[in-house]
């Protein structure tokens, strides 16, 4: 990847959408749960407890929808668990509301994710949002106005911040972050519709 952090234009404003410290891109490990899981041999749902952390074809789940696909979340606090269910003790607590996520199984009313750093675990389907999102990786970027790397910008984003996907044309996507509307490389996102990254587990 040659793409690096461009040196602003005069005319460039810079786009700093300053996070909360406690939310910014990290998850926030939850309290330890006191209930013991059940025994994964006496579970079938619990057999199924982590999926493979990478699917190699596509395919249709019990919902009927294609499996890997991506999501955002519902809501400001959604708690990842280890199985599909309340009983299993919590992972993770997203702090995050629109962050996107892989779909990548499913199990009645729950979901089984991956995050943008690889972390898997089950979300019930409540929390879960069909509106495509994208997150901002790595570094700071810059917002262009048309999907050309020669193109002037509109602002300059910072990593961990999260947009709406707007739809993608070749190496470049289509984003609105905050009121501005710009391209960003898919490389410079999490969230984006490449079949790779659907099955790469990033």
């Amino acid at each position: 990847m040659t793409a690096r952090t461009p040196v602003p234009h005069p005319c460039v404003r810079r786009l700093r959408l300053v996070l909360l410290a406690a939310i910014a891109l990290t998850l926030a490990p939850a309290a330890p749960l006191r209930a013991q899981p059940p025994d994964p041999a006496s579970d079938p749902a619990a057999s199924r407890t982590p999926v493979q952390s990478r699917l190699q074809t596509p395919r249709i789940g019990p919902s009927g929808q294609p499996l890997p696909r991506y999501a955002s979340l519902r809501a400001s606090k959604v708690n990842l668990r280890t199985g599909p269910g309340v009983r299993y003790p919590i992972k993770w607590v997203y702090q995050r509301t629109g962050l996107p996520v892989e779909v990548i199984d499913e199990f009645e009313t729950w979901r089984n994710i991956r995050d943008w750093e690889g972390a898997t675990g089950w979300i019930h389907q409540s929390m879960l949002s069909p509106t495509r999102m994208i997150l901002v990786v790595e570094r700071q970027r810059l917002l262009r106005r048309k999907p050309d790397p020669q193109a002037g910008g509109v602002a300059l984003v910072e990593p961990g911040v999260v947009g709406r996907l707007r739809g993608c044309d070749g190496a470049w996507c289509r984003v609105e972050i905050k009121g501005f509307s710009g391209w960003l490389r898919r490389d410079e996102i999490y969230g984006d519709d490449d079949p790779a990254r659907l099955t790469s587990g990033r």
